[in-house]
């Protein structure tokens, strides 16, 4: 390795570098195969190795030739306190793995991610070194969606992209990942990975690992950027920053095919697949409800802040959780969720500008879907849509000049108001069109 990846080595992490044995000489071996084996010091970490004599060797063996009987008179009793002492010792292995065990499987729920674990959540202070907000730096999802991709194509367009987090915390080294949105260093990637940081760092696919910054976060929804300083971008052996286009979660079915790429277990850049398994799922975590998409493909620790992409190569969510069993963290397979993108440009766009995120205004209706289009089914008293006029039975047909057939369509026009705009709304009311604006002085709960 060269020394500019052995700098971007955290202080206290030990590397183990396997290279592949020559089979036939120099020529039968690969170069290129390299085993890299991170591990965090643990002190709780007992290992005892125990050694069995050779059967039949050492200088005494004349003496072992003595008749059976007699062996077994002479060598019983001590036989039977071995005996003793090795049930004695497993049983103290057991009750260390069990051990180990629960506090692999609490720390995995907790802090290494994705998990979901129950209660309130921590908040702790993040002192990672500041990057200041409104730079001009934005998110956009696009609703153009292209052409069809196959995995290889999309490994090869995204996992440059996707970089491995590692921050420094009170408790240790928290292990997740990001996925880069702007060629100029902004990454995003979940808050946990990153509460309670002291230093980040990113590893980019081809090892280099850099110092980044904090910009915003917001635990609500799950979400931090990160940003990687110009200094640290001038000493990037890349040039420019590649990163992930997002596309629209809205426009995925059940089924569709996703993948996942990021650091399960730190072995970063690993590619997983499946489908999206239900949309608009409300799942509680860590104590909050979060409305999320739910797939199969498999997320393990690690995979926390990684991108989730649809078959044409966008970022259509960001991972977060998974479901674990509480007595068998193996058990439970193919129960991931993430953040949909649809979500994720108004929360980053607000960190990015404000360094928070501001509550979206609220509307005041309850909207159904029909074979017509967008009904509203009732209206809340004292509310701006009270207030501008809208009745039970009106047909929503556009909002802000946008055509809008579903809750969905109406969800993303409210994404881009605040408290304090207006809406303009175009209703079909008896077989007769009219318009009306709504003054949005209310916050959405």
């Amino acid at each position: 390795m060269g020394e500019w990846e052995q700098a971007g080595r955290l202080p206290g992490e030990i590397v183990e570098v396997y290279r592949s044995p020559f089979s036939k000489g120099a020529e039968a071996r690969d170069p290129r195969e390299i085993v890299e084996v991170y591990r965090q010091p643990d002190r709780r970490e007992v290992v005892e190795s125990y050694r069995r004599p050779v059967p039949g060797g050492g200088r005494n063996a004349p003496a072992r030739a003595a008749s059976r009987k007699t062996r077994r008179k002479r060598r019983s009793p001590g036989r039977r306190a071995g005996l003793y002492r090795f049930l004695i010792c497993v049983a103290v292995l057991v009750g260390l793995t069990a051990a180990a065990k629960a506090v692999e499987h609490l720390v995995y729920r907790d802090r290494d991610g994705p998990g979901e674990a129950p209660g309130e959540y921590r908040t702790a202070e993040i002192t990672i070194p500041a990057w200041p907000v409104d730079q001009g730096a934005g998110l956009a999802v696009t609703r153009d969606q292209g052409e069809a991709l196959t995995a290889q194509e999309v490994y090869r367009r995204l996992n440059p992209a996707v970089v491995t987090v590692q921050c420094e915390t009170g408790e240790g080294v928290s292990i997740g990942t990001g996925v880069i949105f702007s060629k100029d260093g902004y990454i995003l990637t979940n808050h946990h990975v990153v509460r309670g940081g002291k230093r980040c760092y990113v590893t980019l696919d081809s090892g280099y690992t850099a110092e980044v910054c904090f910009v915003a976060g917001d635990e609500n929804s799950d979400l931090a950027v990160l940003k990687v300083p110009p200094g640290e971008l001038a000493l990037m052996p890349v040039g420019e920053l590649p990163f992930a286009p997002f596309g629209d979660s809205e426009q995925l079915v059940v089924g569709d095919v996703v993948y996942a790429i990021g650091a399960p277990r730190r072995l970063r850049g690993t590619l997983t697949n499946g489908i999206v398994s239900a949309i608009d799922r409300d799942i509680e975590v860590e104590g909050r409800t979060m409305t999320l998409l739910q797939t199969n493909a498999a997320l393990n620790s690690g995979n926390s802040g990684g991108p989730l992409i649809n078959e044409r190569g966008q970022v259509v969510g960001i991972n977060v959780a998974k479901y674990m069993s509480d007595w068998n963290r193996d058990s439970v397979e193919g129960l991931g969720f993430a953040i949909p993108s649809a979500q994720l440009e108004r929360i980053v766009n607000d960190l990015l500008k404000w360094g928070e995120v501001r509550p979206e205004p609220r509307i005041g209706v309850w909207v159904q879907t029909d074979e017509k289009g967008l009904l509203v089914s009732s209206v809340d008293a004292g509310t701006a849509a009270e207030a501008a006029g809208v009745q039970a039975g009106d047909y929503i047909v556009f909002a802000q000049g946008e055509r809008v057939y579903t809750n969905q369509d109406l969800f993303r026009v409210r994404r881009g108001l605040y408290v304090g705009d207006r809406l303009t709304l175009t209703l079909l009311r008896g077989g007769e069109t009219l318009e009306v604006t709504l003054e949005l002085t209310e916050a959405a709960e």
